[in-house]
């Protein structure tokens, strides 16, 4: 089983990376993370390549990225939330999933042939508004053709109060992690 991460934190030590670590300790199989803050990954920029043709037309990490998508079994979307929504620099890489709505759109090819297991994972500071941010994670997910979405992991108020302390976005993240290794 391959699972691949998509980690929107710019901080290593961060709410968000806890959870992650967390799902991945009861997690079976490999895995990838793709942490926004620290890859080279460029932002679709509209160029309008993918079009007619498969991919990108940016050579960079990305197309690691596209080969990991086509072959695992679940995806997770992993962000804080700035202003209730995806951190920026997430949607910036995610912005190059446009080829997959190219593929499907104008190309009229199927993109992404097996389908997935997803889930998200929000970390916010305060105002319990997480429904943008997980609509916006699905949509993703649904481009990388997961079929089956989880119910969003999500933990507030983590200024007063840590993730490793939120009993239950903890066991929220072991349960996922143990319903995906169930599917293997």
């Amino acid at each position: 089983m391959k699972t691949l991460i998509f980690n929107g934190s710019p901080r290593k030590n961060g709410d968000t990376m806890t959870l992650i670590n967390e799902f991945i300790k009861h997690l079976d199989g490999e895995y990838k993370i793709i942490d926004a803050y620290n890859c080279n990954i460029m932002p679709c920029i509209d160029c309008r390549y993918c079009w007619k043709n498969k991919g990108c037309c940016h050579n960079d990490e990305m197309q690691q990225v596209y080969d990991y998508i086509q072959e695992c079994d679940n995806i997770i979307i992993a962000s804080p939330l700035y202003f209730s929504q995806l951190t920026g620099q997430l949607l910036a890489i995610t912005s190059r999933f446009q080829t997959y709505y190219s593929a499907r759109f104008f190309r009229k090819e199927v993109p992404i042939a097996k389908s997935k297991r997803g889930g998200v994972i929000l970390v916010g500071g305060g105002d319990r508004n997480f429904e943008g941010a997980y609509n916006m994670a699905c949509s993703l997910l649904h481009h990388m053709n997961s079929k089956t979405i989880n119910p969003a992991i999500y933990t507030y108020n983590t200024n007063n109060i840590p993730s490793k302390d939120n009993n239950i976005a903890m066991k929220g993240v072991k349960n996922l992690a143990l319903l995906f290794n169930k599917h293997t």
